[in-house]
């Protein structure tokens, strides 16, 4: 019998919204997200896993898919901070200079005004680690929290 070694990939991460039209403006002013495309009509076996799904937004930020979606009573409020969800997602970035506009940029969209966030919060200083990697932290506007990096010779 051959040994088989089966390594999947990531495709795409999926965010329950509270707003889904704030959460993809959101995603496209902060990542520059292209939205690929939506869905509004769903299979039994995704109706029975996320009872009242409304609409489902697909987002491309470079080569991470993000799937936005609403359901009916759902609104924006955060979950319980002893719910069990992801801790955090880590996206990367090419340099320290790209980090700080990360940073910049997520303040300057929160003092817009123009959305809704979940949580108080702001974003964390940068920080850099004993072995030169720098970091910050942030939540997008459903209280989702990602860690933005910069590694010095990662690629």
């Amino acid at each position: 019998m051959a040994d088989l070694t089966i390594v999947p990939r990531h495709h795409h991460l999926a965010i329950q919204a509270g707003d889904l039209e704030s959460s993809v403006a959101w995603y496209r002013d902060f990542f520059g997200a292209e939205e690929k495309w939506t869905l509004e009509e769903f299979s039994e076996l995704t109706a029975s896993r996320l009872p009242g799904i409304r609409r489902l937004v697909e987002v491309l930020v470079g080569d991470v898919r993000f799937h936005l979606f609403d359901r009916d009573g759902c609104g924006a409020e955060s979950p319980p901070t002893q719910a069990r969800q992801f801790q955090h997602l880590c996206m990367a970035v090419e340099s320290p200079g790209e980090l700080r506009e990360m940073r910049r940029r997520w303040i300057e969209l929160r003092a817009s005004g123009r959305y809704r966030f979940a949580l108080p919060d702001g974003p964390t200083d940068i920080v850099t680690d004993a072995d030169g990697a720098q970091s910050f932290y942030a939540h997008d506007v459903n209280g989702l929290e990602f860690e933005f990096t910069y590694v010095p010779g990662a690629r």
